[in-house]
């Protein structure tokens, strides 16, 4: 195949939390991610990849990569410690010259506005997402960044991974680090959430020049067999999960099994006099997710009267006919990307964004080049079944994220799970020199972008 259209996206994606460090300084607030200790398995939260300190050399490294996009995303209590209240102009500054340093490596920026990492007080005073103040305040901060920041960055997402509120429910990433939800709160925590986007979006529609796009997680759902039941139950994941929120970026309102599910359960999701009339005005530039894997959902295993968001938990099971990533067995399916792309596209007719991709390892650095050939086979198929995507099936793509190319700890703290062509040496709990060092798929990536995707 030709390369990939001109001003094709190449970039790398990565979270304030699991980058930044620098949890006191600058005026910062905490979040709920400061105040978790380290375990023997995992690390704290408190130094990340320092990149607070090293963005700089960060970006030489990108732009030696060749990469020409990066989505950061903005730590709400560094630029507004309570959540509330007054703006810290050091943080705000510090974005500033980041966004400066991108640009002035020919790097377009995308912010997104958060990443789980609730300030702390709006936890503890509100319970976080399930508060319509919290929601409200969302929209404060997200405009006032919109501001702040839009005649530089024209690129925007609010939530990362926005349908895992649906899927966990859990205020461990909605706020509060405490509270078991029950179904009404796990359905008004995702309104809520859903109501923040919706006013973002629609005041940069409104208000200015930029781009903004809703995102999910989405993970290609197959049925264990041809059961009819497996079917079904596939499908309801499917539309649960992921169409209920697409429905919403893309056209401005709720799925209607979603909508009649709450109706016959007598489920109390927060929805409130003149939601719906704001929810459909919203619209998306671009529809964004991440994708690392699929799974198999096993109806047999599910019991009677099971909500669709816990299927997964008890119907979820191996695919034995794909292969599996090393130290964690993360399903590797290049064929279940294309299938997305194409699902989305084709439902929606919007350009589609995938901004998160890539394979997690145990690696360890004795001053030679890691050679990570499984990193470049995953990342290699991966690519190509985008690029079969756009000349077979005729998809709108304008990019592709891998996910934290340089070295960072993982979503669950662990520094050993390692998605990056950049090696950073540090361990869970020995910070070291945090030297960056190439692996071999930094120059394997690097032969790829420079050909636009040519050269596989």
């Amino acid at each position: 195949m030709n390369e990939l259209k001109k001003r094709f996206f190449w970039g790398n994606s990565t979270s304030s939390m699991q980058t930044e460090g620098a949890w006191d300084q600058g005026g910062k607030g905490k979040s709920v991610y400061d105040i978790r200790k380290a375990t023997p398995e995992v690390s704290d939260w408190k130094d990340g990849i320092d990149e607070y300190h090293r963005y700089p050399e960060d970006f030489d490294l990108m732009q030696e990569l060749g990469m020409n996009f990066y989505r950061f995303q903005i730590s709400w209590s560094r630029v507004q410690p309570k959540g509330e209240g007054a703006f810290n102009e050091e943080g705000i500054q510090f974005y500033s010259d980041l966004i400066d340093a991108l640009l002035e490596r020919h790097i377009t920026p995308m912010i997104c506005l958060y990443h789980f990492d609730m300030p702390l007080e709006l936890s503890e005073k509100y319970n976080g997402f399930l508060s319509r103040k919290v929601s409200d305040l969302f929209v404060k901060f997200g405009i006032e960044m919109v501001r702040r920041f839009g005649d530089r960055v024209k690129y925007w997402i609010t939530f990362n991974e926005q349908n895992l509120y649906n899927q966990w429910g859990a205020s461990t990433f909605a706020g509060n680090l405490h509270k078991k939800e029950g179904i009404n709160e796990v359905y008004q925590i995702a309104h809520n959430v859903m109501m923040a986007h919706v006013q973002v979006a629609n005041y940069i529609h409104e208000q200015t020049d930029c781009k903004i796009g809703g995102m999910l997680a989405y993970t290609e759902i197959y049925p264990a067999t041809a059961r009819p039941r497996d079917i079904q139950v596939a499908r309801e994941i499917q539309e649960f999960s992921n169409n209920n929120l697409l429905d919403v970026f893309a056209e401005g309102h709720y799925s209607q099994a979603v909508l009649t599910h709450i109706k016959n359960f007598h489920i109390d999701a927060g929805f409130k006099p003149g939601d719906f009339e704001i929810l459909s005005k919203c619209r998306s530039d671009y529809m964004c997710f991440s994708y690392y894997r699929s799974t198999v959902v096993n109806s047999e295993k599910i019991p009677e009267n099971c909500s669709v968001d816990d299927y997964l938990k008890y119907g979820g099971e191996g695919n034995p006919y794909v292969e599996k990533t090393p130290n964690y067995g993360w399903e590797i399916d290049p064929l279940g990307f294309r299938d997305i792309l194409n699902k989305i596209y084709h439902r929606y007719q919007i350009p589609i964004f995938p901004i998160e991709n890539g394979i997690g390892v145990q690696e360890s650095y004795y001053n030679e080049e890691i050679q990570d050939d499984y990193r470049i086979d995953y990342m290699r198929a991966h690519i190509q079944a985008l690029k079969d995507a756009v000349e077979k099936d005729g998809v709108d793509v304008i990019g592709y994220l891998g996910w934290g190319l340089i070295d960072l700890p993982s979503s669950a703290g662990d520094m050993r799970k390692r998605y990056g062509v950049v090696y950073v040496n540090r361990t869970n709990h020995d910070l070291k020199d945090m030297k960056r060092v190439p692996k071999k798929s930094f120059y394997w990536l690097k032969a790829v972008i420079d050909s636009n995707g040519k050269n596989l």
